[in-house]
């Protein structure tokens, strides 16, 4: 239990870390000067970062060790903290995320199967939740913590960096002492070529779990892009706290939905919450179009339970049956595909700014929020690959 909650609080931190910057960034407009594009390309730089460390390294934790990789991802994502706190220019901010999308990537993948390693029995839901909406709940409230002691707290642009930098040393340390559930294993060379790895009789659930991660990974994604100029637009404010809230808002009661639907089959919890997450994204670009900011926050922090709903359950549905060996490999699966959902869309929205406003911007998220949902529901209603497991049938 001890090294649960070591490599728990170790994911998370890692997460709360790479949430940090995002309402210092109107900081960075401002003062040094960093385009709305350029904070864009950065979103897009760290979520590609944090993709490709998952394509080469999600599978190496199989091979040298849970612990190692463990180590690895907290030294990155101290190292990502420190650079941070030199920001002036945008090589620099860019520098420091590249690093923290680093250890995300590591992380997902090598912590994420560590804490599903370790997790107790009860609630059997607990390791689901961690795994799926712990990162994406992680990173909003780094950013509300950021926001608080920018906005109060001496040396803003430091001070957030400094004591998540001393928190994730106190976890390396006690990293070193964990026990290692992933004995060595001959390979570690040949993990390293890029793969997708999606196990025999698993690939439609993939593809629903997967088509359901894109939706809401890549709304998340617009909120962090476009939230310093949400706020601005719609509040009339900088204040770093107010940043916070509109990012945080989309995804800040994930662990909730996910705990709430944790009873129900897997795949009934995806259905139910792809449904209430397309509808809620219906309205979040009503009230944008209608500039009325109070309900866009209402049924963003409502579509945070949807998200967490469709999250913990196309985890739950693919990794219920996984082994051991395959958990690391699936979960990077999973995440890549949850990055590459956010960073892609990211891309373009990033490059078309100067010809489209935000409102235009998030009505092509919602037809992708839309598309994704249905691509996701339509897997669910076809027949199970021959030789699932009856279990998987759900």
């Amino acid at each position: 239990m001890a090294t649960f909650a070591v490599v728990s609080t170790s994911l998370i931190l890692i997460f709360m870390a790479s949430g940090t910057p995002v309402p210092l960034y109107n900081t960075y407009r401002v003062t040094n000067g960093i385009t709305d594009a350029g904070l864009a390309i950065t979103t897009v730089t760290y979520l590609t970062t944090t993709a490709l460390s998952l394509l080469l390294l999600g599978r190496l934790s199989d091979h040298i060790g849970r612990r190692p990789m463990a180590i690895g991802a907290v030294i990155a994502a101290i190292a990502g903290c420190l650079v941070l706190t030199q920001v002036e220019t945008l090589p620099v901010l860019m520098t420091g995320r590249v690093l923290q999308g680093l250890a995300c990537g590591v992380a997902s993948a090598a912590l994420g199967s560590y804490v599903i390693d370790t997790a107790p029995a009860r609630p059997t839901w607990l390791a689901a939740v961690l795994t799926s909406v712990g990162p994406s709940t992680a990173i909003p409230v780094g950013a509300l913590i950021s926001g608080i002691l920018a906005e109060h707290g001496p040396a803003p642009r430091t001070l957030v960096y400094l004591l998540l930098a001393a928190a994730l040393t106190v976890c390396g340390v006690l990293l070193v002492v964990c026990a290692e559930t992933m004995p060595r294993t001959p390979g570690a060379m040949a993990s390293l070529r890029p793969r997708v790895h999606i196990p025999a009789g698993q690939a439609r659930l993939v593809l629903a779990a997967g088509a359901g991660l894109v939706a809401t990974w890549s709304l998340a994604g617009f909120y962090q892009a476009f939230a310093p100029a949400l706020t601005a637009d719609r509040l009339g404010t900088d204040n770093a706290i107010a940043i916070a809230a509109v990012f945080s808002s989309v995804v800040v009661l994930g662990p909730v939905g996910g705990s709430l639907t944790g009873r129900l089959r897997a795949t009934t919890a995806l259905r139910i919450g792809l449904i209430g997450f397309v509808i809620a994204t219906a309205v979040i670009l009503a009230t944008l179009h209608a500039r009325v900011i109070v309900p866009f926050l209402i049924v963003s922090v409502l579509a945070s339970l949807c998200q967490g709903t469709v999250n913990t359950g196309g985890m739950r549905a693919v990794l219920d049956h996984a082994t051991p060996i395959d958990r690391a490999g699936l979960l990077s699966t999973l995440y890549l595909i949850s990055y590459g959902g956010a960073a892609l869309p990211g891309l373009i929205a990033g490059s078309v700014t100067s010809v489209f406003d935000i409102d235009q911007i998030a009505t092509g998220y919602g037809i992708l929020v839309l598309t994704a949902s249905l691509v996701a529901i339509l897997a669910l209603r076809r027949p199970p690959t021959p030789g699932m497991h009856p279990r998987q049938r759900d």
